[in-house]
C-alpha cells in the first residue's frame, strides 16, 4: 500500500446494535444495581461467620457499651456539669481504662485508679500549695524537686516484682496524677476543688464500671482459673493414653501417623504460667462468688500448676524417647517391659483424669490412700530385680548398646512421671482440705 493510499480502505467496520452498549457504558449506567450486589454480597459473606463469634466477648463488648452510655449520660446532665464542670470527663476516661474481661480486673484496676489519684492528688494539692506559699524562684523549685523525688520513687517501686503484680497501674496513675495537679498548681488557683473534682469524676466512673462487671452476666477470673486447672489434668491424661497408643500400633500403622498427634495438649500446658498468675492476680481481687469465698486458696492452684507444667516437660521426653529413629531396638525394648509400660501408663492416665475431674466439681477424693498405695507398687515394680535383670540380657542380647538405653530411658522416665503425679495427688489431697471439697 503506497503512503497516500486511504487508511479506510483496510479497515474492518463492526456495526453495534441499537440495544448495545460498550461494557463501560453499561457500568456507568447501572452504579446502583452494582452496589446493591456487592451490599448483599458482603451480608452472605457475614453469615458464615455468625457461628463462630465468641458469645463472652460479644457480652463483654455489650456491656462496656453500656456503660459508656451511662457515664456519658451523667455528664449530660447539667446537674453533674455545673458541679464538675469540664472534670466530668475524667468518668468517661475511667470507664475506658478500668473496665476489663473479668470482675476481678475490674476491681482491681478500679481500686489501684483510686488509691493512685488519691495519693497522687493529695500529695500534688500539697506541694502545689508549699510552692505557692514560697513564692518566687522557690516555686519552680520545689515543683521540680518533687517531681524528680516522688516520680523516681513511684517508678522504682514499678521494678519490684511483689509491687508490680498487683499495684503497677496504681503507680502510674500516682505518677500522672501528682504531676498534673503540681503542675497545674503553678498557675492555677482553686488545687484542692480540682483535686475533689477529678476524684469524684473517677468514683462515678469507677462505680459504674463495678455495678455493670458484678451484676450483668459477670464473668470471674477465679472460675476461669479453676476450669483452667481442671482441664490440664484431662489434657496430660489424653498425652499419656496418646503414649500407649503408640506402643500399641504396628510399626506399618505408626509410619503413617507419625504427624498424627500433635504436641498440643503438652504445649498448652507447659505455655499457661503467664495466664495463670494472671488470673489468680484477678481472683484475689473477686468478692464471694459461688463456692469460692474471700481468702481462697490460689496460691495452691499455682503450685500444682508448676508441677503439671514439669509433668507435661517429661511427658514431651517419653513421647520423643517412643517415637527414636532405631525402630528395631525400640521395638525389642518395648517387648520385655511392655507389660509394666502399658500397666503404668493406665494407671496414670487414669488418676490425672480422677484428679481432674474432683477438682472440677471440688469432690474430695475417696481414694487416695489407695491411688498413693498403687503408686508405691508401681515404683517397686519398675525398679524391682527381675525389671533390671531383663534391661541387662537385653543389653547382652543386642550387638550394640541402643536398645538397653532405650529401655533404660524409658523405664526412667516412667519412674520419674509416677514420683511427679504422686506428688501431685498429695498436692490436691492438700488443696481438697484448704478449699473444703465436698464428700459428694
Amino acid at each position: 500500500m503506497s503512503p497516500t493510499a486511504d487508511p479506510k480502505a483496510n479497515s474492518v467496520v463492526i456495526p453495534i446494535a441499537e440495544d448495545e452498549t460498550p461494557p463501560h457504558d453499561k457500568q456507568k449506567q447501572q452504579p446502583e444495581q452494582r452496589q446493591e450486589y456487592s451490599f448483599s454480597s458482603l451480608l452472605h459473606s457475614l453469615l458464615p461467620l455468625l457461628p463462630q463469634v465468641n458469645t463472652r466477648w460479644l457480652i463483654h463488648s455489650a456491656k462496656v457499651g453500656l456503660a459508656l452510655v451511662l457515664v456519658s449520660l451523667l455528664y449530660m446532665l447539667d446537674v453533674v456539669h455545673d458541679r464538675l464542670g469540664d472534670n466530668a470527663m475524667w468518668a468517661v476516661m475511667t470507664v475506658v481504662v478500668v473496665f476489663e474481661f473479668t470482675s476481678g480486673a475490674t476491681i482491681g484496676k478500679g481500686i489501684n485508679r483510686g488509691i493512685g489519684t488519691i495519693l497522687g492528688g493529695g500529695l500534688g494539692s500539697s506541694v502545689a500549695l508549699l510552692a505557692q506559699e514560697i513564692g518566687g524562684i522557690g516555686k519552680a523549685i520545689v515543683i521540680g524537686a518533687s517531681l524528680f523525688i516522688f516520680g523516681g520513687m513511684a517508678t522504682y517501686s514499678r521494678m519490684i516484682p511483689s509491687f508490680k503484680k498487683k499495684y503497677d497501674y496504681g503507680a502510674i496513675i500516682f505518677i500522672l496524677t501528682f504531676s498534673l495537679i503540681a503542675v497545674t498548681g503553678i498557675r492555677g488557683d482553686h488545687i484542692l476543688k480540682i483535686a475533689s473534682d477529678r476524684l469524684s469524676a473517677i468514683c462515678m466512673g469507677f462505680v459504674i464500671c463495678i455495678v455493670i462487671s458484678l451484676f450483668i452476666f459477670p464473668m470471674w477470673a477465679g472460675d476461669q482459673l479453676h476450669n483452667s486447672l481442671a482441664s490440664k489434668f484431662d489434657k496430660l491424661a489424653c498425652s499419656i493414653e496418646e503414649c500407649l497408643e503408640d506402643n500399641i500400633k504396628p510399626l506399618d500403622e505408626k509410619k503413617g501417623t507419625q504427624q498424627a498427634y500433635p504436641h498440643g495438649s503438652c504445649l498448652a500446658v507447659l505455655s499457661s504460667k503467664s495466664s495463670d498468675e494472671t488470673l489468680a492476680n484477678f481472683a484475689k481481687w473477686e468478692p464471694w462468688h459461688g463456692r469460692f469465698g474471700f481468702y481462697y486458696p490460689w496460691n495452691k492452684y499455682l503450685q500444682i500448676g508448676e508441677l503439671l507444667r514439669e509433668l507435661a516437660a517429661y511427658i514431651l521426653s517419653l513421647r520423643e524417647c517412643l517415637r527414636s529413629k532405631e525402630e528395631p531396638l525400640r521395638s525389642c525394648a518395648m517387648m520385655d517391659i511392655g507389660d509394666y509400660y502399658r500397666a503404668t501408663c493406665i494407671l496414670l492416665a487414669s488418676t490425672l483424669r480422677e484428679l481432674g475431674h474432683n477438682i472440677c466439681d471440688m469432690k474430695k477424693s475417696q481414694q487416695s490412700d489407695s491411688i498413693l498405695a498403687k503408686f508405691e507398687m508401681t515404683r517397686s515394680e519398675l525398679c524391682s530385680t527381675m525389671l533390671v535383670s531383663k534391661l541387662a540380657k537385653l543389653m547382652n542380647r543386642n550387638s550394640g548398646i541402643g536398645g538397653g538405653i532405650s529401655s533404660t530411658s524409658i523405664v526412667f522416665l516412667l519412674s520419674v512421671i509416677t514420683d511427679k503425679i504422686e506428688v501431685i495427688v498429695k498436692e490436691a489431697d492438700e488443696l481438697e482440705k484448704l478449699a473444703r471439697f465436698s464428700h459428694t
